[in-house]
């Protein structure tokens, strides 16, 4: 059913009544995942949990120095609002620092990285649209090192994301130098 306002998605509730199908997750809820390095990550709302709607993860990334490699997803956006500290974010052509408040949006296809230089916490909010299983991704990043090739292909190319050195994947080899070069391109 089309809703009457053509600037309106369709109806996915096709009836005059209501539900009672809220969530509720505290704050002191514990992480889902906590990384090696520190991290914790939160999956406030997942593909399961919005019929695919969206996915919505708080990531509190540890101090040390790291993050992923530009990459792009085909099925879904992804987009940042940072709550506290600062991650190095990349839009595809430019780096810069994304401080509490800013909000970096990548539509499907758009190149992008994101990362922790700062040596200091990070915390921010994570938005995919429509939603994908990233919790396995998340969950297994960890792994992707002892991975073949091959495995680490398959696992990138089933979690949608696409890095320019296919089937190398996320690593941490630039966010070193990076961090060591942060004054010389701080964009705060």
């Amino acid at each position: 059913m089309t809703f009457p306002a053509p600037d309106y998605p369709d109806v996915l509730h096709d009836s005059d009544t209501w539900e009672v199908n809220a969530t509720f997750r505290p704050a002191d809820t514990p992480p889902d995942l906590t990384t090696p390095g520190g991290g914790e990550f939160h999956f406030l709302s997942t593909r399961l949990s919005t019929d695919g709607l969206f996915g919505l993860y708080q990531n509190r990334m540890g101090p040390a120095i790291g993050g992923t490699k530009p990459h792009f997803h085909k099925t879904m956006s992804e987009a940042f609002y940072v709550l506290s500290g600062e991650i190095h974010v990349f839009d595809g052509e430019r780096w810069m620092d994304a401080a509490k408040g800013d909000y970096p949006y990548i539509p499907p296809g758009g190149m992008h990285s994101f990362g922790n230089i700062s040596g200091e916490l990070a915390e921010f909010l994570m938005l995919f649209a429509p939603g994908a299983a990233r919790e396995e991704y998340f969950e297994k990043l960890g792994e992707i090192g002892s991975m073949s090739d091959e495995e680490r292909r398959r696992f990138l190319i089933r979690h949608d994301s696409w890095f320019p050195e296919m089937p190398e994947g996320p690593g941490r080899d630039s966010w070193e130098k990076r961090a060591s070069l942060r004054n010389s391109f701080k964009t705060r």
